[in-house]
């Protein structure tokens, strides 16, 4: 059984630095700190964007107006040409279904199709928002854009 001996490769494990233990350690006195000022004490460390007492820059810079950020809607987004390379004739195309094929991989994303590509079987298409141009492109080959049950999480 001598084939099966672990061990760590070499540096792997280090000792732990024993700061402040007298001279002799080579970390004793200031204990690799340095001579005084702010890094050099206990607990003394400056906030990101600290600027030496100056005004930070984040607040020299006036704020105005209104961002949408945190209100935006994200979207799982497909394009008709992944529909068409991953699903078979009369197919429903639904969260579910994205799923067990693999092209969905966020479940709490709501689902939007786009019209790029053809498509040319005939699908029923179940998500929470079809763009203009899918719709039309569906319905042409004989699909069908139903309204989705599910309420999308993200609004």
């Amino acid at each position: 059984m001598s084939d099966f001996v672990l061990s760590a490769p070499q540096g792997a494990n280090k000792n732990t630095k024993r700061v402040g233990r007298g001279t002799g350690s080579g970390l004793g006195s200031t204990a690799g700190r340095g001579n005084k000022g702010q890094q050099s004490r206990s607990g003394g460390k400056v906030y990101v964007g600290f600027e030496g007492g100056q005004m930070p820059l984040y607040r020299r810079i006036a704020q105005r107006g209104f961002s949408n950020y945190p209100f935006k809607k994200e979207y799982a987004i497909f394009n008709l040409k992944d529909l068409e390379a991953k699903y078979a004739d009369g197919e429903t195309v639904n969260v579910e279904s994205l799923v067990l094929k693999g092209l969905l991989k966020k479940v709490n994303l709501p689902v939007k199709i786009l019209g790029d590509g053809e498509v040319t079987k005939k699908l029923t298409v179940a998500v929470d928002k079809v763009s203009a141009s899918a719709k039309e492109k569906i319905e042409k080959v004989g699909g069908s854009v139903v309204a989705c049950t599910k309420a999308a999480t993200n609004e």
